[in-house]
Protein backbone atom coordinates (compact mmCIF):
# COMPACT_ATOMS: atom_id res chain seq x y z
CA UNK A 1 0.00 0.00 0.00
CA UNK A 2 3.02 2.26 1.08
CA UNK A 3 4.83 1.74 -2.47
CA UNK A 4 1.47 2.69 -4.20
CA UNK A 5 0.89 6.09 -2.43
CA UNK A 6 4.67 6.37 -2.83
CA UNK A 7 4.49 5.85 -6.73
CA UNK A 8 1.09 7.94 -7.08
CA UNK A 9 2.78 11.03 -5.06
CA UNK A 10 5.86 10.78 -7.76
CA UNK A 11 3.58 10.76 -11.00
CA UNK A 12 1.42 14.09 -8.91
CA UNK A 13 5.13 15.63 -8.30
CA UNK A 14 5.98 14.85 -11.56
CA UNK A 15 2.76 16.01 -13.14
CA UNK A 16 3.04 19.33 -11.35
CA UNK A 17 6.31 19.70 -12.29
CA UNK A 18 5.65 19.21 -16.15
CA UNK A 19 2.81 22.07 -15.75
CA UNK A 20 5.60 24.39 -14.35
CA UNK A 21 7.47 23.48 -16.70
CA UNK A 22 4.80 24.62 -19.62
CA UNK A 23 3.80 27.82 -18.43
CA UNK A 24 4.22 30.87 -19.57
CA UNK A 25 7.51 33.42 -18.35
CA UNK A 26 6.24 36.78 -17.34
CA UNK A 27 9.14 38.82 -18.33
CA UNK A 28 9.54 42.83 -16.98
CA UNK A 29 10.91 45.15 -19.51
CA UNK A 30 10.59 48.62 -17.11
CA UNK A 31 11.40 51.69 -19.04
CA UNK A 32 14.58 53.03 -18.04
CA UNK A 33 16.81 54.79 -20.57
CA UNK A 34 18.73 51.53 -21.77
CA UNK A 35 15.35 49.85 -22.81
CA UNK A 36 14.22 53.06 -24.97
CA UNK A 37 15.95 53.75 -29.02
CA UNK A 38 13.77 56.92 -29.94
CA UNK A 39 12.52 57.22 -33.05
CA UNK A 40 13.41 54.19 -34.85
CA UNK A 41 13.30 50.84 -36.31
CA UNK A 42 16.91 48.92 -37.24
CA UNK A 43 17.68 45.37 -37.33
CA UNK A 44 20.83 46.17 -35.81
CA UNK A 45 20.00 46.87 -32.27
CA UNK A 46 20.94 44.49 -29.83
CA UNK A 47 18.29 43.03 -27.84
CA UNK A 48 17.03 44.52 -24.27
CA UNK A 49 15.25 41.41 -23.75
CA UNK A 50 15.23 37.49 -24.95
CA UNK A 51 11.83 35.47 -24.01
CA UNK A 52 10.57 32.46 -25.61
CA UNK A 53 7.36 31.80 -28.12
CA UNK A 54 4.36 31.80 -25.72
CA UNK A 55 6.25 34.32 -22.92
CA UNK A 56 4.55 37.18 -21.35
CA UNK A 57 5.62 40.85 -21.17
CA UNK A 58 5.10 43.62 -19.25
CA UNK A 59 6.47 46.66 -21.25
CA UNK A 60 6.43 50.60 -19.79
CA UNK A 61 6.43 52.81 -22.69
CA UNK A 62 6.81 56.67 -22.63
CA UNK A 63 4.83 59.20 -24.15
CA UNK A 64 5.64 60.12 -28.08
CA UNK A 65 7.41 63.23 -28.01
CA UNK A 66 9.26 62.75 -24.56
CA UNK A 67 8.67 65.62 -22.49
CA UNK A 68 7.78 69.17 -23.32
CA UNK A 69 4.36 69.16 -24.48
CA UNK A 70 3.68 67.98 -21.01
CA UNK A 71 5.20 71.01 -19.65
CA UNK A 72 3.95 73.58 -22.53
CA UNK A 73 0.70 71.90 -21.15
CA UNK A 74 1.66 73.35 -17.37
CA UNK A 75 2.31 69.75 -15.91
CA UNK A 76 4.35 70.26 -12.77
CA UNK A 77 7.24 68.52 -12.27
CA UNK A 78 6.24 66.88 -9.47
CA UNK A 79 3.46 65.06 -11.88
CA UNK A 80 5.86 63.29 -13.99
CA UNK A 81 7.54 59.97 -13.26
CA UNK A 82 10.97 59.90 -12.50
CA UNK A 83 11.21 56.94 -14.99
CA UNK A 84 9.96 59.41 -17.67
CA UNK A 85 12.74 62.21 -16.73
CA UNK A 86 15.81 59.84 -16.87
CA UNK A 87 15.08 58.85 -20.32
CA UNK A 88 14.24 62.15 -21.22
CA UNK A 89 17.80 63.27 -19.77
CA UNK A 90 20.05 59.95 -21.06
CA UNK A 91 18.25 58.80 -24.02
CA UNK A 92 20.14 61.75 -26.51
CA UNK A 93 20.18 59.58 -29.73
CA UNK A 94 16.88 60.31 -31.19
CA UNK A 95 14.87 60.56 -34.34
CA UNK A 96 14.16 60.50 -37.19
CA UNK A 97 11.02 59.89 -35.30
CA UNK A 98 9.15 61.47 -32.55
CA UNK A 99 8.48 57.84 -30.18
CA UNK A 100 10.72 56.49 -27.79
CA UNK A 101 10.16 52.65 -28.64
CA UNK A 102 10.72 50.43 -25.57
CA UNK A 103 12.80 46.90 -26.46
CA UNK A 104 13.36 45.50 -28.85
CA UNK A 105 12.71 42.31 -27.72
CA UNK A 106 14.33 39.38 -29.15
CA UNK A 107 11.70 36.00 -29.52
CA UNK A 108 13.48 32.66 -29.44
CA UNK A 109 12.66 30.45 -32.50
CA UNK A 110 11.48 33.41 -34.62
CA UNK A 111 12.92 33.44 -37.97
CA UNK A 112 11.67 35.68 -41.65
CA UNK A 113 8.96 33.97 -43.01
CA UNK A 114 7.38 33.30 -39.67
CA UNK A 115 4.38 35.82 -38.15
CA UNK A 116 4.68 36.74 -34.68
CA UNK A 117 1.37 37.01 -33.03
CA UNK A 118 1.36 39.55 -30.02
CA UNK A 119 -1.75 39.42 -27.84
CA UNK A 120 -2.82 42.79 -25.61
CA UNK A 121 -3.34 41.13 -22.60
CA UNK A 122 -3.27 44.26 -20.18
CA UNK A 123 -3.07 48.19 -20.23
CA UNK A 124 -2.27 50.63 -17.69
CA UNK A 125 -1.68 54.20 -16.94
CA UNK A 126 2.08 55.34 -15.30
CA UNK A 127 0.21 58.80 -15.48
CA UNK A 128 -2.92 60.24 -15.94
CA UNK A 129 -2.83 63.01 -17.78
CA UNK A 130 -2.18 63.44 -21.65
CA UNK A 131 -2.06 65.77 -23.93
CA UNK A 132 -3.28 66.44 -28.22
CA UNK A 133 -1.48 68.86 -30.13
CA UNK A 134 -1.60 70.39 -33.49
CA UNK A 135 1.70 72.39 -35.28
CA UNK A 136 2.15 74.17 -38.20
CA UNK A 137 2.13 72.00 -41.35
CA UNK A 138 0.87 69.16 -39.56
CA UNK A 139 -2.64 67.29 -39.45
CA UNK A 140 -5.41 67.06 -42.06
CA UNK A 141 -6.21 70.82 -42.09
CA UNK A 142 -2.49 72.30 -41.55
CA UNK A 143 -2.73 75.06 -44.02
CA UNK A 144 -6.47 76.03 -42.05
CA UNK A 145 -4.14 75.47 -38.94
CA UNK A 146 -1.03 77.93 -39.63
CA UNK A 147 0.09 78.32 -35.25
CA UNK A 148 0.35 75.25 -32.57
CA UNK A 149 -2.04 74.29 -30.19
CA UNK A 150 -2.01 72.22 -27.64
CA UNK A 151 -5.22 70.59 -24.78
CA UNK A 152 -4.22 68.86 -21.65
CA UNK A 153 -6.85 66.36 -20.22
CA UNK A 154 -6.66 64.97 -17.23
CA UNK A 155 -8.79 61.98 -15.32
CA UNK A 156 -8.89 59.60 -12.07
CA UNK A 157 -7.05 56.94 -11.59
CA UNK A 158 -9.64 53.60 -12.41
CA UNK A 159 -11.88 56.22 -14.45
CA UNK A 160 -13.42 55.07 -17.62
CA UNK A 161 -13.80 58.72 -19.36
CA UNK A 162 -12.77 62.07 -19.48
CA UNK A 163 -13.43 65.57 -19.29
CA UNK A 164 -13.04 67.26 -22.56
CA UNK A 165 -15.12 70.28 -21.96
CA UNK A 166 -18.14 71.31 -20.07
CA UNK A 167 -20.69 68.91 -21.32
CA UNK A 168 -18.62 66.64 -23.51
CA UNK A 169 -17.35 63.68 -21.51
CA UNK A 170 -15.34 60.89 -24.00
CA UNK A 171 -14.83 57.03 -23.02
CA UNK A 172 -11.19 56.31 -22.30
CA UNK A 173 -9.76 53.65 -24.73
CA UNK A 174 -6.00 52.95 -24.46
CA UNK A 175 -3.80 51.22 -26.72
CA UNK A 176 -0.52 51.37 -27.89
CA UNK A 177 -0.25 53.60 -31.20
CA UNK A 178 3.06 51.68 -32.41
CA UNK A 179 3.93 48.13 -32.07
CA UNK A 180 6.66 46.92 -34.67
CA UNK A 181 9.26 44.57 -35.50
CA UNK A 182 12.70 45.31 -37.03
CA UNK A 183 12.62 45.76 -40.92
CA UNK A 184 14.78 43.98 -43.21
CA UNK A 185 18.63 44.70 -42.67
CA UNK A 186 18.74 45.71 -46.13
CA UNK A 187 16.36 48.45 -45.20
CA UNK A 188 18.42 50.08 -42.88
CA UNK A 189 17.16 52.10 -39.91
CA UNK A 190 13.89 53.82 -40.31
CA UNK A 191 11.71 56.01 -38.67
CA UNK A 192 9.23 55.39 -36.39
CA UNK A 193 6.61 57.72 -38.16
CA UNK A 194 5.59 56.01 -41.03
CA UNK A 195 3.83 52.48 -40.26
CA UNK A 196 4.76 49.53 -43.19
CA UNK A 197 5.58 46.06 -43.74
CA UNK A 198 6.90 45.92 -40.16
CA UNK A 199 3.98 47.04 -38.70
CA UNK A 200 5.41 50.26 -36.41
CA UNK A 201 2.87 53.08 -35.78
CA UNK A 202 -0.34 51.58 -37.33
CA UNK A 203 -2.16 54.08 -34.64
CA UNK A 204 -4.94 51.53 -34.82
CA UNK A 205 -7.89 52.55 -31.90
CA UNK A 206 -8.85 48.95 -32.58
CA UNK A 207 -6.05 47.09 -30.80
CA UNK A 208 -7.28 47.78 -27.52
CA UNK A 209 -6.99 44.76 -24.55
CA UNK A 210 -8.38 41.45 -26.06
CA UNK A 211 -6.44 41.92 -29.54
CA UNK A 212 -3.81 39.90 -31.63
CA UNK A 213 -1.81 41.75 -33.85
CA UNK A 214 -0.07 39.63 -36.39
CA UNK A 215 3.41 40.70 -37.57
CA UNK A 216 5.64 39.19 -40.47
CA UNK A 217 9.37 38.34 -39.23
CA UNK A 218 12.16 39.88 -40.98
CA UNK A 219 15.29 39.45 -38.92
CA UNK A 220 15.97 36.44 -36.61
CA UNK A 221 13.84 36.82 -33.14
CA UNK A 222 11.44 39.45 -34.67
CA UNK A 223 12.90 42.31 -32.49
CA UNK A 224 9.12 43.61 -31.31
CA UNK A 225 9.70 46.95 -29.83
CA UNK A 226 6.60 49.15 -28.53
CA UNK A 227 5.42 52.99 -27.58
CA UNK A 228 3.47 55.47 -28.32
CA UNK A 229 0.79 55.24 -25.50
CA UNK A 230 -2.91 56.81 -26.15
CA UNK A 231 -5.35 56.88 -24.03
CA UNK A 232 -7.96 57.44 -26.84
CA UNK A 233 -7.94 58.41 -30.85
CA UNK A 234 -10.78 58.84 -33.50
CA UNK A 235 -10.02 57.17 -36.79
CA UNK A 236 -7.86 59.61 -38.56
CA UNK A 237 -5.88 61.00 -35.83
CA UNK A 238 -6.27 64.29 -38.07
CA UNK A 239 -4.44 66.47 -35.41
CA UNK A 240 -1.10 64.00 -35.84
CA UNK A 241 -1.51 63.16 -32.36
CA UNK A 242 -4.03 61.38 -30.49
CA UNK A 243 -4.40 61.84 -26.54
CA UNK A 244 -0.77 60.76 -26.04
CA UNK A 245 -0.26 59.42 -22.57
CA UNK A 246 2.00 56.74 -20.95
CA UNK A 247 1.05 53.00 -20.71
CA UNK A 248 2.20 50.01 -19.19
CA UNK A 249 0.66 47.16 -20.86
CA UNK A 250 0.95 42.60 -20.72
CA UNK A 251 1.95 40.93 -23.92
CA UNK A 252 1.87 37.39 -24.96
CA UNK A 253 4.27 36.86 -28.00
CA UNK A 254 3.85 33.71 -30.02
CA UNK A 255 5.68 32.56 -33.26
CA UNK A 256 3.44 30.92 -35.73
CA UNK A 257 5.94 29.19 -37.83
CA UNK A 258 5.81 29.65 -42.08
CA UNK A 259 3.08 31.45 -41.73
CA UNK A 260 4.34 33.96 -45.05
CA UNK A 261 2.37 37.07 -44.32
CA UNK A 262 3.16 40.11 -46.41
CA UNK A 263 1.08 42.78 -44.08
CA UNK A 264 0.14 43.47 -40.26
CA UNK A 265 -3.24 41.53 -39.71
CA UNK A 266 -5.34 41.68 -36.87
CA UNK A 267 -7.91 40.53 -34.93
CA UNK A 268 -9.72 41.77 -31.69
CA UNK A 269 -12.54 39.28 -29.63
CA UNK A 270 -15.50 40.44 -32.27
CA UNK A 271 -13.81 41.12 -35.33
CA UNK A 272 -10.92 40.19 -38.08
CA UNK A 273 -9.19 43.83 -39.10
CA UNK A 274 -6.60 43.26 -42.59
CA UNK A 275 -4.21 46.69 -43.15
CA UNK A 276 -3.38 48.87 -46.17
CA UNK A 277 -0.77 51.31 -45.65
CA UNK A 278 0.43 53.02 -48.72
CA UNK A 279 1.38 57.21 -48.94
CA UNK A 280 -1.82 56.83 -50.99
CA UNK A 281 -5.28 56.97 -49.28
CA UNK A 282 -7.01 55.06 -52.73
CA UNK A 283 -3.63 52.70 -52.93
CA UNK A 284 -4.43 52.18 -49.13
CA UNK A 285 -7.57 50.68 -49.64
CA UNK A 286 -6.96 48.61 -52.35
CA UNK A 287 -4.40 46.88 -50.20
CA UNK A 288 -6.21 46.60 -47.21
CA UNK A 289 -9.39 45.03 -49.32
CA UNK A 290 -6.76 42.84 -51.15
CA UNK A 291 -5.53 41.42 -47.45
CA UNK A 292 -8.52 40.60 -46.33
CA UNK A 293 -9.61 39.19 -49.60
CA UNK A 294 -6.38 36.64 -48.95
CA UNK A 295 -7.34 36.03 -45.60
CA UNK A 296 -10.97 34.63 -46.40
CA UNK A 297 -9.51 32.92 -48.84
CA UNK A 298 -6.58 31.08 -47.01
CA UNK A 299 -8.33 30.98 -44.32
CA UNK A 300 -11.62 30.75 -44.30
CA UNK A 301 -11.19 28.81 -47.87
CA UNK A 302 -13.56 31.32 -49.97
CA UNK A 303 -12.99 31.26 -53.54
CA UNK A 304 -11.60 34.43 -54.89
CA UNK A 305 -14.70 35.88 -56.34
CA UNK A 306 -16.99 35.29 -52.92
CA UNK A 307 -14.13 36.57 -50.48
CA UNK A 308 -14.32 39.80 -52.99
CA UNK A 309 -18.37 40.01 -52.59
CA UNK A 310 -18.04 39.29 -48.64
CA UNK A 311 -16.11 42.22 -48.34
CA UNK A 312 -18.58 44.48 -50.14
CA UNK A 313 -21.49 42.93 -48.28
CA UNK A 314 -20.45 42.72 -44.57
CA UNK A 315 -16.76 44.26 -44.86
CA UNK A 316 -16.13 47.84 -43.35
CA UNK A 317 -12.97 50.46 -44.14
CA UNK A 318 -12.05 52.86 -41.51
CA UNK A 319 -9.27 56.08 -42.00
CA UNK A 320 -6.60 54.24 -39.63
CA UNK A 321 -5.04 57.16 -40.01
CA UNK A 322 -4.61 60.07 -42.36
CA UNK A 323 -1.38 61.75 -41.07
CA UNK A 324 2.17 60.34 -40.95
CA UNK A 325 2.74 60.63 -44.31
CA UNK A 326 1.43 56.84 -44.86
CA UNK A 327 -2.26 56.45 -45.01
CA UNK A 328 -4.00 54.10 -43.27
CA UNK A 329 -6.89 51.90 -43.89
CA UNK A 330 -8.51 48.80 -41.96
CA UNK A 331 -10.87 46.21 -43.20
CA UNK A 332 -13.15 44.96 -40.33
CA UNK A 333 -15.03 41.88 -40.97
CA UNK A 334 -17.53 40.63 -37.82
CA UNK A 335 -16.41 37.30 -36.58
CA UNK A 336 -19.76 36.55 -35.90
CA UNK A 337 -20.80 36.26 -39.74
CA UNK A 338 -19.04 32.48 -39.71
CA UNK A 339 -19.72 29.74 -37.69
CA UNK A 340 -16.51 27.96 -37.59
Amino acid sequence: MMRRLGVVLILLCGDAAAVRAQAPRVHDLPLRPETIHWGYYDAKLPAALRVASGDQVRVETMIAGGLQRLRLAGVPDSDIPESLKAVEQRVTERGPGAHPMSGPIFVEGAQPGDVLAVRILAIDYLHHFGVNAFSPGSGVLADEYPYAGLKLLRWSAGATSVQFAPGIVLPLAPFFGSIGVAPSPLTGRISSRPPGYHGGNLDNKDLVVGSILYLPVHVPGALLSIGDGHAMQGDGEVTGTALETSLRGTFEVRVIKGARQKWPRAETPTHYIAMGLSEDLDEASRLAVREMVEFLMTEKKLSREDAYILCALAGDLHVTQAVDATKGVHVTMAKSFFNR
